[in-house]
């Protein structure tokens, strides 16, 4: 497995968690509302607590609103206080030219009421059959972590997502075709601290 595009489409669930690579480059097309709405479909069969469910979903595929968000984060985004929220300059997000979605056409954003223990790491779950399937599809992903303070400030979140107040992000998300080739680099090996085997 090379890249991204010959590594997933088509591969079974191991090949593709294998091959499957943050994408950081996108061609511009634009994905289907049937393809959105697999990937969707895929992610509400994550295992959850309780059987709780606690995503929501909010799917952005208009450029110009793509572009107000991305120069929100890139503005280092105020909050209520009109404070400047920090943001990690080691993920570029200071500097202007830099798209922050890195031109994919699909932001998937999952947000959750925060009302249990393991409501953060169902999304997360959820994100990550997301992805997978994108990957099986041929599509490339990407998790966008330096936005999620800025798309939860008060007024992106109601004025620009329409996500209702009681409602956070946690895990945005863009999709899109691979613009060029994402090569697959190796990981390291399970670190195991024990293995408490049965006793023969």
């Amino acid at each position: 497995m090379d890249s991204l595009s010959e590594g997933c489409r088509g591969k079974n669930l191991f090949e593709a968690i294998l091959a499957r690579r943050s994408v950081r480059a996108y061609a511009p097309k634009s994905l289907s509302r049937t393809t959105i709405e697999t990937l969707l479909e895929a992610a509400v069969h994550a295992p959850t607590a309780m059987h709780q469910e606690p995503w929501a979903f909010v799917v952005v595929q208009n450029r110009r609103l793509l572009k107000q968000l991305s120069n929100v984060v890139l503005a280092g985004v105020l909050d209520d206080s009109h404070r400047p929220v920090a943001h990690g300059s080691d993920y570029g997000v200071t500097r202007p030219e830099l798209d922050v979605f890195h031109g994919a056409g699909t932001l998937i954003v999952i947000c959750a009421k925060h009302s249990g223990p393991f409501v953060t790491a169902d999304c997360w779950l959820a994100a990550e059959n997301l992805m997978l399937v994108a990957c099986e599809m041929g599509l490339g992903s990407c998790v966008i972590g330096s936005s999620v303070v800025a798309l939860n400030g008060s007024k992106v979140k109601t004025e620009l997502l329409d996500i209702p107040s009681e409602y956070s992000v946690i895990a945005p998300i863009v999709v899109g075709v691979p613009s060029g080739e994402t090569p697959v680099v190796s990981r390291n090996p399970p670190l195991v601290l024990a293995w408490k085997a049965q006793a023969s």
